[in-house]
């Protein structure tokens, strides 16, 4: 009889202690941010002297001393691709949040200044939706000298557009809501409805917007500089490291372009599940199935 108390004591301790479902989601986000953290931390303190040429090294293939191989010049691959990601990951989530005070500012803007204003922000979210993304930014960064402002606003300038539409949509239903019509019929401005019931329940999808936001404005900045209209060769991004990479992959250094490749695509759904997560734990709809 005690064998058997003992046991009903320790599985009631064990259930005790087992994680529920907004736990595991509190816990998956909090263990790819600090991993994404880490990459820009340790990518930061990176030094020139780690990703130097060494012509004795060239072309080795991945190895327990060279994890990523090394590229036509000697330079450490998994080095320089750190390196790369940290400071892609430092433009995307750059460009993300100034794309996300746009969409706030716009889509607030829309839903409370009248139906011309309205119609003024609504069409001018057609029109930039209606040209290619990447077609835009190219455009934005030629036209300001490329370089590192020119990639910086040409992600920002073209990745708000859909969550301007999220929160305006969210702002008009706000608006119409029964504590806001209460708030107006007591004399309270615009501004004051603005700032006291729209925005702190706005905050949450602005947050996820800016999330969602961040691998698109990576990826899009890889891309650009992988064309050439990005940031400058000499900065060690991913787009550079992939552009440089396809001069060599026929000779059979596979290594210079997977690596890097594997690594984008490996954050991006990262920062990417973040997002889903974070909006699945604000959701009371979603937030305990």
């Amino acid at each position: 009889m005690n064998e058997v108390g003992n046991l009903l004591v320790e599985n009631k301790k064990i259930s005790q202690i087992r994680l529920g479902i907004r736990e595991k989601t509190l816990m998956s986000i909090g263990i790819f941010t600090l991993f994404l953290a880490g990459i820009m931390l340790f990518g930061s303190m990176i030094t020139e002297e780690q990703i130097a040429i060494n012509l004795l090294n060239k072309n080795q293939a991945p190895s327990l001393e060279y994890l990523f191989g090394t590229d036509w010049v000697g330079r450490n691959m998994l080095y320089r691709t750190l390196k790369g990601l940290s400071l892609s990951m430092k433009i995307g989530l750059l460009s993300s949040c100034i794309s996300g005070v746009i969409a706030l500012t716009l889509g607030v803007l829309g839903a409370t200044l009248g139906n011309k204003v309205d119609s003024f922000i609504t069409w001018f979210i057609d029109l930039v939706l209606s040209v290619p993304h990447t077609l835009v930014v190219i455009l934005i960064s030629i036209s300001v000298g490329g370089g590192l402002k020119g990639i910086v606003l040409g992600v920002s300038l073209t990745h708000w557009p859909s969550l301007t539409r999220v929160i305006r949509a969210e702002v008009m239903q706000i608006r119409e809501s029964d504590y806001a019509k209460i708030s107006r019929n007591f004399g309270k401005s615009n501004l004051y409805i603005a700032i006291h019931h729209i925005l702190p329940h706005i905050i949450p999808q602005l947050l996820i917007g800016i999330v969602l936001i961040f691998p698109h404005a990576v990826l899009h900045e890889a891309s650009v500089t992988f064309l050439g209209f990005g940031l400058p060769p000499h900065e060690p991004a991913i787009g550079i490291i992939l552009s440089e990479a396809m001069k060599y992959l026929s000779s059979g250094k596979w290594w210079l372009a997977f690596f890097p490749g594997l690594s984008l695509v490996i954050v991006s759904l990262m920062v990417d599940n973040i997002g889903k997560k974070f909006s699945q734990l604000i959701n009371p709809k979603t937030a305990y199935k």
